[in-house]
């Protein structure tokens, strides 16, 4: 759902698969199932990518690959979890931020660079980049399918991209946690669809509060049982 367009959804399932697996571990479960998802945004909003925009944005999320590689090899699982609840906090603050609608984005060239960095270290610290991303695409001032179809691309690139790393580096995708992944596209498939519904129907406030609110609570549990 959260890949058709219902934005902030899927960042409530990170934290409640992190206890189930492990931090790291969880990050290559996800990986295959959030692929298969992407895959679902590209077929339906691929006509709408901004490719200007992901030019300038995907060389940045490379490095920023590299580093979260880098940075999750060397720690261990706790520190691990701690810093995937921080990225879901600071995501939050972004997305409440974003709400009061106070503050004017900016749209610089460091802010590129930032975002882009950092969308690359969160996406590979814990699948965390959507609030990032939002967050870019927004300063940007896009119309709506445009806004979906460019982070859709993004996120396929970017997935695919990490995939080595995971295989190689971590060892968090094995022949055993891509069967168990796969056991979670039937339900991806509906969500995909269920999204594109849901995503025209939904008081957008409402929802939004409401994301906000349980992606708080799923992080505060993970630093409880971290």
């Amino acid at each position: 759902m959260a890949k058709t367009g219902v934005n902030g959804l899927g960042m409530m399932a990170m934290p409640l698969v992190a206890i189930a697996f492990g931090g790291k571990q969880s990050t290559g479960v996800l990986l295959i199932v959030i692929i298969f998802a992407d895959l679902f945004a590209v077929w339906f909003y691929n006509r709408h990518a901004n490719w200007q925009l992901l030019r300038k944005l995907l060389p940045l999320a490379f490095v920023g690959i590299f580093l979260g590689t880098y940075v999750g090899d060397r720690i261990d699982d706790h520190t691990f979890r701690l810093i995937m609840a921080a990225t879901i906090f600071i995501s939050l603050g972004i997305m409440v931020w974003r709400e009061r609608g106070e503050q004017p984005i900016p749209t610089s060239p460091w802010f590129v660079i930032l975002i882009g960095l950092a969308g690359g270290f969160t996406t590979m610290v814990g699948n965390l980049a959507g609030s990032i991303m939002a967050l870019y695409l927004l300063a940007m001032r896009l119309p709506k399918n445009e806004f979906i179809g460019t982070a859709a691309w993004f996120f396929l690139v970017v997935n695919v991209v990490k995939v080595p790393f995971h295989v190689v580096v971590w060892e968090t995708i094995t022949i055993n946690s891509t069967l168990l992944s796969a056991l979670a596209f039937p339900a991806v498939a509906i969500g995909a669809f269920v999204g594109l519904k849901v995503v025209k129907k939904i008081p957008e406030q409402s929802y939004r509060y409401f994301v906000i609110v349980m992606t708080g609570l799923s992080a505060l549990s993970m630093i409880i049982f971290a």
